[in-house]
C-alpha cells in the first residue's frame, strides 16, 4: 500500500526541488453578457517565424549535442544536431524534386522513431505539410476504415513506414496513388523508396528558397482529433502556431533553458502533446529526446521503466495512465526509483486529470528518493491550440488546477447551464481550422474569433484568477437523473477511479433519465491481477468476474458513497468489462483518453445490463 504523505520532524512537507517558474499576473474582465475574460498582463516575446528557424537556431546553438537516440539492440542509435541537419537538408531537397504540397502531402503511419523525427524535420524545411496518423489506424484496426477516410481527406503524394511488413495493408490503401518510403521493406513490396535513398540526395539550390519563403501562416502539419464523431477530423497546424506555443511553453517555465533539457518519452508524435509540445520544445531548447518505444500497457510498461531509469530525465511528461504504469516498479525497486528521480526538475501529466491517489504516491516516492519534492504540474489545450494554452507555472499541493492563460492567450468562460465553458483566441490557436471542413470550422469558433473547446472550467478560487482554473468536464457529457439533478461527469469520474485503485484503469459514467448512476469500469489488468492474485496474463474477462475483484470494487465504492450527501454523485451499480477499450469504435485514442459519448453508444447492451431491474451475479449493486 502506498505510504502516508511524507513529512519532516517539523510535521510540514519538504522543499520543493528549485524550479523557477514566471510570475502568475491575470487580469480578469467581467462583461455584460456573462462572460468573463482572463489573459495574462505580460506580453509574448517574439518567436521563431517557422519550425526550421527553430530547429536551424538549436543546430547552431549546439552542433555536437545530442538530438535524438533510439534503442539499437543493447544500445542507443544517437543523432547529433548537425548530423540531423545534414540529413534533414538532403530529404527535403528530395521532397522538393516531388512537387509535394498542401494538396499533396506527406503522410506518416508509424510511430515515434528518428527517421520518423527526420522526416518531419524536412517537411517542415521544404513547406510541404506532414500528416502523422495514429498507428493504432494501421495496426489494431480490423476494417482501416480511418485509413481510407483519412487517405481520401489528404490525397497524399508520399506515405511513410518504418517498415512496410506491418503495414503492408494500410500500405495498399494510404499508398495506392502515392509514393511508398519506407526504412525498411521486409514486406518485398514493389516500387518503394528507401529512406535512405532520400537521405543521400544532394542539397538542392531551392532549399534555401523555400525555407526562407515559409511564413507564420504556412501550413506545418495535418494533427487528426477524433473528437466525439467517428471519423477523425484534420486540424490545420500553422508554423506559426507551434512556434508561438513552444515560446509560450519557455516564458511560463523560465527553468528550461538554465540546464541542458533529456527528454525520454514515448507520446505518440501523431497527437499534439507529444509530436508538437515534447517533440518541438526538445528543439526549442537545443535538448535531448530519447526515444521510448514503451507505453503505459502491460509487457511495455517495462521498456519505460527501464529506458527513463537509464536516462534519468530532467523534465518528464506522461499521462496519469503511463504514471499508473510505471509507479509499482519504481515503488519495489529503489535503486531505480533514484535513477528516475536523480535530476529530474519537474513532473508533467495532461491527456486527463491526474487522480489523488497518484499524485500522492509520485510525490512520496520522490521524497523517499531525493528528500525533496519534485513539482507536479499540468496544463489545458487542445489539437487546435498548438497544444497549450492555460499553464500551470506555480507550485502546487495537489492536483486540481489546469493553470492560467499562456502570454498572449486570452480565455473566454461563456456561461453555458450551470457551467462555464472555456474559449481561447491567440497566435497559438488554429485559425484555418479543419482541412476542407468549412462546416466544422464554422461551428468551432465563435463570433469574435474564439475557439469554443466544448470543455468546463471553474474558478480554484473566485476571488483570485491567479489561483487558475479547474477543470469541470465536458459540456456534452454531463447529464441529468430522472430527478432532474445534474451528475457532473468529469469529477465523479476521477474520483471513482481513485478509490477502486488500483483495479480500474478508467471508467464510463451512465444514468442519464435514470433514477441513479451506473458506472461501466475497464480494468488495470496488472492491479486486478495483483488483487486476485493470479498471474499477471490472466486474461480481462477471467478478471472482470473473478470474486475479489468483484468484492474490492464493490467495498471501494461503498466507501464512497458513504461520504456522499447526494444521488449526483453516489454509484448504484457497477459493471467490470471484459474486454478493453475498442480503437475503432472510437472508445479510446493511443494517448489513453476515453471518449464518453462513443462508449455509451456502443455499449448499450452492457449499459442495459447495467440498470436491468433484476441485476445478474456480474452485476455490483450498491443501492
Amino acid at each position: 500500500m502506498p505510504q502516508a504523505a511524507a513529512k519532516s520532524a517539523s510535521g510540514t512537507k519538504p522543499p520543493f526541488r528549485p524550479v523557477k517558474f514566471a510570475p502568475v499576473d491575470v487580469e480578469r474582465k467581467d462583461q455584460a453578457d456573462g462572460s468573463i475574460l482572463l489573459r495574462a498582463r505580460a506580453k509574448l516575446p517574439e518567436f521563431d517565424p517557422s519550425l526550421a528557424a527553430l530547429f536551424r537556431r538549436a543546430v547552431e546553438k549546439a552542433p555536437a549535442h545530442l538530438f535524438l537516440a533510439e534503442r539499437a539492440g543493447d544500445g542507443w542509435r544517437k543523432v547529433t544536431y548537425e548530423q540531423a541537419r545534414k540529413t534533414v537538408d538532403a530529404v527535403a531537397s528530395a521532397l522538393l524534386e516531388r512537387g509535394l504540397s498542401a494538396e499533396r502531402p506527406v503522410v506518416i503511419l508509424s510511430g515515434n522513431a528518428i527517421d520518423h523525427g527526420l522526416l518531419t524535420l524536412a517537411c517542415e524545411h521544404a513547406g510541404i505539410p506532414v500528416a502523422p496518423i495514429s498507428v493504432a489506424y494501421s495496426l489494431q484496426s480490423s476494417d482501416l476504415a480511418k485509413i481510407k477516410y483519412i487517405t481520401g481527406l489528404l490525397n497524399p503524394g508520399l506515405v511513410y513506414a518504418a517498415d512496410t511488413g506491418p503495414f503492408a495493408k494500410a500500405l495498399a490503401i494510404a499508398g495506392a496513388n502515392a509514393e511508398i518510403v519506407a526504412s525498411k521493406n521486409s514486406a518485398n513490396l514493389e516500387n518503394v523508396t528507401p529512406f535512405d535513398q532520400l537521405a543521400q540526395t544532394a542539397t538542392s539550390s531551392t532549399l534555401e528558397k523555400a525555407v526562407s519563403s515559409i511564413t507564420k501562416d504556412t501550413i506545418a502539419k495535418f494533427l487528426f482529433t477524433s473528437g466525439s464523431t467517428n471519423l477523425p477530423k484534420a486540424v490545420v497546424s500553422t508554423h506559426g502556431m507551434l512556434t508561438a506555443n513552444q515560446q509560450q511553453i519557455v516564458s511560463c517555465w523560465p527553468y528550461l533553458e538554465e540546464s541542458p533539457l533529456v527528454l525520454c518519452d514515448w507520446l505518440p508524435w501523431n497527437h499534439t502533446f507529444g509530436g508538437s509540445f515534447c517533440f518541438n520544445l526538445a528543439q526549442r531548447l537545443a535538448g535531448t529526446m530519447y526515444i521510448d518505444g514503451g507505453k503505459p500497457a502491460p509487457g511495455l510498461a517495462e521498456i519505460t521503466v527501464k529506458n527513463v531509469t537509464e536516462v534519468s530525465p530532467t523534465t518528464y511528461f506522461n499521462v496519469p495512465a503511463g504514471y499508473s504504469a510505471i509507479l509499482p516498479h519504481l515503488e519495489k525497486d529503489e535503486l531505480l526509483a533514484k535513477k528516475f528521480f536523480s535530476r529530474l526538475q519537474m513532473i508533467f501529466y495532461a491527456g486527463a486529470s491526474l487522480p489523488k491517489d497518484l499524485w500522492e504516491r509520485l510525490e512520496n516516492l520522490a521524497i523517499r528518493s531525493t528528500g525533496t519534492r519534485v513539482p507536479m504540474t499540468t496544463a489545458w489545450g487542445t489539437t487546435e491550440t498548438a497544444p497549450l494554452s492555460l499553464m500551470q507555472h506555480f507550485f502546487a499541493d495537489g492536483p486540481g488546477a489546469i493553470g492560467v492563460p499562456c502570454l498572449g492567450v486570452e480565455a473566454k468562460l461563456v456561461p453555458s447551464g450551470n457551467k462555464l465553458e472555456i474559449r481561447v483566441r491567440g497566435p497559438n490557436v488554429t485559425r484555418l481550422g479543419y482541412w476542407k471542413r468549412d462546416d466544422q470550422t464554422k461551428s468551432g469558433f465563435d463570433e469574435e474569433g474564439f475557439y469554443k473547446s466544448g470543455d468546463a472550467v471553474r474558478f480554484a478560487d473566485p476571488n483570485d484568477p491567479n489561483k487558475g482554473l479547474i477543470f469541470d468536464g465536458r459540456l456534452a457529457e454531463d447529464f441529468k437523473l430522472m430527478s432532474g439533478t445534474w451528475v457532473q461527469v468529469g469529477a465523479l469520474r476521477v474520483a471513482a477511479i481513485a478509490v477502486c485503485s488500483p483495479v480500474v484503469q478508467d471508467m464510463v459514467i451512465c444514468g442519464e433519465g435514470k433514477e441513479n448512476i451506473g458506472v461501466l469500469a475497464w480494468l488495470n489488468a496488472a492491479g486486478a491481477a495483483k488483487v486476485a492474485g493470479v498471474e499477471p496474463t490472466t486474461p480481462l474477462a477471467e478478471l472482470s468476474k473473478h470474486p475479489k475483484v468483484l468484492e474490492h470494487v464493490a467495498s471501494a465504492l461503498k466507501k464512497w458513497n458513504a461520504a456522499q450527501s447526494g444521488l449526483s454523485t453516489k454509484v448504484a451499480r457497477a459493471v467490470l468489462l471484459a474486454d478493453a477499450p475498442s480503437i475503432d469504435a472510437n472508445e479510446i485514442t493511443d494517448k489513453g483518453y476515453i471518449n464518453q459519448r462513443a462508449a455509451l453508444e456502443r455499449r448499450a447492451a452492457e449499459i442495459e445490463r447495467l440498470f436491468a431491474k433484476n441485476a445478474d451475479d456480474g452485476v455490483i449493486v450498491l443501492i
